[in-house]
């Protein structure tokens, strides 16, 4: 495929012996695609990302993939802290909910799937960690948010998707209760890959952690509350993590 060089300063070395094994996706959040790559490319700016796919399609190469870009801030998965270090980055451009969100076009996904299949050839990526910066870092960051279509890149084999019926909007738990449906909201959230407590308390974080799953996996409710069709769609979500770890 048809890359753009576009070099950022952005970058350090890779901790030694890294294996790369997660892809993580945002959104530019800016209102151009030309100033979305002159802050990825500027010194003074501190943030990369080994990719960006403009909306009409065009792909550019900022950072190589063995070096490490600096696209995911302070974030964690799967009891990994600094995502940075074993990703890929990948940004979309796309206004963000600050500047007019909307849905992302048929070229910009159609690349991103060509990219994400050169990606697979060189690193081992498990369907689990092709995830969202919203993933990795549920208490600031949105993107790429309930547009985005997980829905196609699972399709394709990259990533995890769940067929459960999610429609019951049926409350079960929500912010500021104690109960032992939270302690189980927060092992199966910790066991998909998020960074959650092991508490019996719906906190703020809790709600945040559960906002990035419905954008990811239930765009259609991004409530933050736990319902029935979450519990549905986060249980099977757990058992499919599960599954590719007994492989």
């Amino acid at each position: 495929m048809n890359i753009i060089q576009r070099v950022s300063p952005n970058w350090d070395a890779r901790p030694s012996g890294t294996i790369v094994d997660t892809v993580v996706i945002h959104y530019t959040g800016m209102q151009t695609a030309a100033a979305a790559l002159d802050r990825l490319c500027d010194a003074s700016a501190k943030v990369s990302s080994h990719y960006l796919i403009d909306e009409d399609g065009t792909c550019y190469a900022l950072v190589p993939d063995e070096n490490r870009a600096w696209h995911s801030g302070v974030s964690s998965w799967r009891g990994v802290e600094n995502v940075n270090h074993a990703s890929i980055g990948i940004e979309l451009v796309n206004p963000g909910h600050e500047f007019g969100y909307r849905a992302f076009p048929d070229a910009q996904i159609d690349r991103l799937l060509d990219l994400l299949t050169e990606i697979a050839k060189r690193h081992p990526i498990k369907p689990g960690n092709y995830i969202g910066h919203s993933d990795i870092a549920p208490d600031r960051k949105r993107d790429p948010g309930e547009l985005f279509p997980w829905v196609q890149l699972a399709a394709a084999g990259f990533g995890l998707w769940s067929d459960k019926d999610g429609s019951s909007n049926k409350i079960i738990a929500k912010r500021d209760e104690i109960s032992s449906a939270c302690g189980s909201i927060n092992k199966q959230l910790g066991a998909v890959g998020y960074a959650v407590a092991d508490s019996l308390v719906y906190d703020r974080h809790l709600e945040c952690a559960l906002s990035a799953f419905q954008a990811h996996w239930r765009p259609s409710s991004v409530t933050g509350c736990f319902d029935e069709g979450t519990a549905l769609i986060l249980n099977d979500i757990a058992l499919q993590i599960v599954q590719i770890g007994k492989k």
